[in-house]
């Protein structure tokens, strides 16, 4: 199947309909049967609440929660009209008092499911009051077993195990960061799932500058697709990405049979010899003074 990963520029709309046009063109663009976006790319939608709502942390949450019902049926139509499956863009759902951190995953035939970011970075914790929502989803579908981990999720090797071991081939980690060191953070566990569970890994980053939204002022990162060095992917472990901080797809053709035959025949086994690292402990504890 063909993979698209976008780095997704921060953009001002004055109506929806600006959105939907953006949308639709990059959809049209990917050509591909799976496409994947950002950690709260949907959060550009702050700007249909003019600048006083969009510069504010709380109300630009609201704002874009309230365009869900459309965000959806958008995301629905084109999903259909391509006959591919896309991972829209993360961003807040008030299923309770405070927000959650929501990407729902779209298919030809209608919602496959969403998932839910599971641990909150410091800003989402202590700025932005966006609570995590603990349970973590695999999802069947017509391309092979998804998991997401949004962003700061992929980092957290006990994470991505979780959904290898219940089937997870492709894992898709949509990520916002606004330094270098934050991306490669993300980039690093990416990577770093793809290597232990033996699966592929795609990054969707956020890119560019966006100087009139506080929560997404300055967005660093390369889209990539990653699978794991062990004979059956590339050496670097790199499948595809795209250049630093700049804005596109990145597409990827990858045969998901290859995560069996390298959990099966690959040249380490990770994936097979992880329950001999759950049983590790510290034999001798050693002072030096």
């Amino acid at each position: 199947m063909k993979i698209a990963a976008a780095a997704y520029p921060i953009d001002w709309f004055d109506s929806f309909a600006e959105y939907e046009a953006k949308l639709s063109a990059w959809v049209a663009d990917a050509g591909a049967d799976l496409l994947v976006f950002p950690e709260y790319g949907a959060m550009e939608l702050a700007s249909l609440g003019g600048r006083d709502a969009a510069g504010d942390l709380e109300a630009s949450l609201h704002e874009v929660a309230r365009h869900w019902p459309q965000v959806q049926a958008l995301h629905l139509q084109l999903a259909a009209r391509y006959g591919c499956h896309i991972l829209g863009a993360s961003g807040p759902v008030f299923d309770g008092a405070r927000p959650v951190n929501r990407a729902v995953l779209y298919g030809p035939q209608g919602i496959i499911g969403h998932q839910d970011k599971q641990i909150m970075t410091r800003f989402e914790r202590e700025d932005w009051d966006v609570t995590g929502n603990p349970g973590l989803r695999v999802f069947d579908t017509a391309l092979g077993r998804i998991g997401i981990l949004i962003c700061y999720d992929g980092e957290f090797p006990l994470l991505g195990r979780v959904l290898a071991q219940a089937g997870a081939e492709l894992l898709l980690v949509p990520s916002c960061t606004d330094t270098v060191a934050g991306f490669n953070r993300v980039r690093i566990g990416a990577m770093a799932r793809a290597l232990e569970s033996q699966c592929v890994v795609v990054q969707a980053p956020t890119v560019g500058i966006c100087d009139w939204m506080p929560a997404l002022d300055e967005n660093r990162g390369r889209a990539a697709v990653y699978g794991p060095p062990d004979g059956f992917w590339p050496e670097t472990g790199i499948i595809a990405e795209g250049d630093m901080d700049r804005p596109g797809w990145v597409v990827a053709d990858v045969d998901l049979s290859r995560v069996a035959d390298s959990r099966r025949n690959g040249a380490v086994l990770p994936f097979a010899h992880w329950p001999e690292s759950e049983g590790a402990r510290l034999t001798q504890a050693e002072t030096i003074s």
